[in-house]
């Protein structure tokens, strides 16, 4: 992955700071004020293009989100690969997370190098220095850890690496659709798995079940989906197939969160489970599908409509206006580097002329039309007061592949004020 720093534009303010990569990280994330500085996005301090994220929004996001899921009485584990910043892992744990999640045995790693001490990989862990990458941090006692499962081959492999290792492993089954993911597919096969780890169960740890329902796009499949989980676990704990309480069963990606909420605590576990839902996305949302989802979301749920205003998009992109080489056409120096395409291109959201006093909403004929490498082509109309040097702020769908193009985000406050630089660990 390219470092990709904003680079910031106050020479006086010490050489060191403007540095791309690893050294501006250094200097400006660990030893220097950033508030103090006064640095301000429209004052044109930041190089752009840049990501930037939006403080009081993200702190909206990470209260809704933890009362909705104290509403129904379960625990939030967000999932950490959306944006792989340890500084926002810390600000969910704060705010009452049970831990985060992550998806690989690199992102566990880079989580527990910044002090998380509680982790659920939702993946299988699969390799040799993948296992051996965990086998390190479970030296420390203080670390709590799970993985799935889905197979008696991977049971077979985990089961005689920690054997050797004289470790154990806390490992959840994960369910599964045909057609769909990972996961465990029918009876039969999860026969296979139960006695797989029955052969491993000094060395594994079998502590619960976990489904990913967002391979669904219809309520009603994502109600018997879960409606499976429940059987199963239900199940597994009347034949004492777990071997250490609470019991976990987590679910919940952050499109069906509602409803594998709603499902799952209909089932009144009580103390005996822990219900642990892992959305992502809701920290900075979108302007995109999870707008769209969320949307939903309100409608669906009558707890989440009480609460009032839903999540707030609190990631944007901006970008200066590039080149009008048509009265209809503008170049926006911002590309497919810069911001997601995969789930709608970005959206137009606000325009700012250097030195006026505010930005203003973006026309709404506004539309991107087409994106390469480091350019965005953008129509207008012919008569619409725009020009060359003009800043973009740019709406963007599916957070997670924005994240991952950048190495730090500048956190704003309302006055565009940069308050923060939010690190990243892809």
């Amino acid at each position: 992955m390219v470092d990709r720093m904003p680079a910031l534009a106050r020479p006086a303010e010490g050489a060191g700071l403007l540095e791309k990569g690893l050294g501006f990280c250094d200097s400006v994330l660990e030893h220097t004020d950033i508030f103090g500085l006064n640095w301000n996005l429209l004052h044109e301090d930041l190089s752009l293009p840049s990501a930037v994220l939006y403080d009081e929004r993200i702190r909206h996001n990470l209260n809704w989100m933890q009362r909705f899921i104290g509403a129904h009485g379960m625990k939030l584990a967000p999932h950490g690969k959306t944006t792989m910043a340890p500084a926002l892992f810390h600000m969910q744990l704060r705010s009452g997370a049970w831990g985060i999640t992550l998806a690989t045995a690199q992102q566990t790693q880079v989580a527990y190098w910044h002090g998380v001490r509680r982790v659920l990989m939702a993946n299988q862990l699969i390799g040799k220095e993948n296992m051996a990458i965990i086998s390190r941090l479970l030296v420390d006692s203080t670390f709590d850890y799970y993985c799935l499962v889905d197979s008696a081959a991977q049971i077979d492999l985990l089961g005689a690496f920690y054997s050797a290792q004289r470790q154990r492993l806390n490992v959840l089954v994960e369910l599964g659709i045909p057609g769909g993911r990972t996961g465990v597919r029918d009876d039969e096969q999860l026969a296979t798995v139960l006695a797989a780890l029955q052969r491993w169960n000094t060395t594994l740890v079998l502590r619960g079940v976990e489904i990913y329902e967002g391979v669904l796009d219809d309520e009603t499949l994502v109600r018997a989906f879960l409606e499976r989980a429940l059987t199963v676990t239900r199940r597994l704990a009347a034949e004492n197939s777990f071997q250490s309480a609470p019991m976990l069963l987590s679910g919940a990606g952050s499109a069906w969160y509602d409803v594998v909420a709603e499902v799952f605590s209909s089932a009144n576990f009580g103390a005996a489970v822990d219900i642990i839902l892992r959305p992502g996305c809701y920290l900075t949302h979108d302007a995109g599908m999870y707008r769209e989802a969320q949307a939903k979301i309100m409608r669906r749920s009558s707890i989440a409509d009480q609460m009032g205003a839903g999540l707030l998009p609190a990631l944007q992109v901006w970008a200066y206006v590039q080149s009008i080489p048509e009265q209809d056409k503008v170049i926006v120096a911002m590309g497919k580097r810069d911001a997601a395409f995969d789930a709608g291109l970005p959206s137009p959201s606000l325009h700012y002329r250097p030195r006026y006093t505010a930005p203003k909403p973006a026309p709404s004929h506004w539309t991107l039309t087409r994106m390469m490498d480091q350019h965005a082509f953008m129509q207008i109309a012919q008569a619409d007061d725009i020009r060359v040097g003009d800043m973009i702020g740019f709406d963007i769908s599916h957070p997670c592949l924005t994240f991952d193009k950048w190495r730090a985000l500048p956190l704003l406050d309302p006055e565009y004020r940069v308050v923060d630089v939010i690190r990243t660990f892809f």
